[in-house]
């Protein structure tokens, strides 16, 4: 993937950004918002009322803690990351939801929902994931998930997204050698900078999820770029689309 390549690239991404600084996916249309009601709608909150609720990939657990401020029973973080989790934990803390919340590297806790917000398009085994969150959720219950942008998006490339489907037009070397004047991480493919890259589109996702063997789809929709629902339908999705969110019901194996 990619047109252009070199030196000639790196010049121009340089010249663009010297420091990887964009403007783009810092999460910036969220401040002051809330995200959970921006992806799902005001009705989230009715739905995860006096549940267990699991934000699969919690980060520093903003999401988490609201949903704890909001109404759920308990709220379980599950990440990684040590340190994005201790933050976490502060932060609950500090909210007065403590005691409410529990932030983990690992649970054999069900809960009534497991969620996953922005985080598909960054897994290395997408697949081995969807088979992990049905572990977790129990047999009534209910997965959700929203991620986006995907990868044809016009900021899909993330980090990469110098300017709109910058990462389709320059090479993945070229963008590789220019994140390398301001990230030390070593990373030599878009997979392994830091929180991975898997260049996850719609039409990759939905055969995901159609061929697991562990839920059946209720719902999958996409949500068209504001600026471009004009043009949006099945056959311009992969380009026109902000998000993709979908719900997902586990299967439960009969036994004689």
């Amino acid at each position: 993937m990619g047109i252009i390549g070199g030196t000639l690239a790196y010049r121009l991404l340089r010249l663009i950004s010297r420091d990887g600084e964009t403007g783009y996916c810092d999460g910036s249309v969220y401040v002051g918002r809330s995200k959970l009601e921006i992806l799902f709608g005001p009705q989230i909150w009715s739905e995860l009322a006096d549940k267990v609720v699991l934000d699969f990939g919690c980060g520093t657990g903003e999401q988490a803690i609201e949903i704890a401020e909001r109404g759920a029973r308990k709220v379980i973080g599950l990440d990684i990351r040590a340190s994005v989790l201790e933050q976490a934990r502060k932060s609950a803390q500090a909210a007065g939801v403590s005691h409410k919340c529990e932030f983990v590297e690992a649970t054999d806790e069900k809960a009534d929902i497991v969620l996953s917000l922005d985080a598909f398009e960054h897994f290395d085994d997408p697949a081995g994931v969807l088979k992990a969150m049905r572990s977790l959720v129990k047999d009534d219950g209910c997965v959700m998930i929203e991620f986006g942008p995907p990868w044809y998006h016009p900021l899909g490339g993330h980090l990469f997204s110098v300017f709109p489907w910058a990462h389709l037009i320059f090479t993945e070397k070229a963008l590789i050698r220019w994140r390398s004047d301001f990230k030390t991480d070593g990373a030599t493919r878009f997979g392994g900078v830091e929180g991975g890259l898997n260049q996850m589109t719609v039409g990759q996702f939905e055969r995901l999820v159609n061929a697991n063997r562990d839920f059946r789809i209720k719902t999958f929709e996409t949500v068209p770029i504001r600026r471009l629902r004009a043009f949006a339908n099945r056959a311009t999705r992969e380009f026109t689309s902000a998000i993709v969110r979908c719900r997902l019901l586990p299967l439960v194996s009969s036994k004689v």
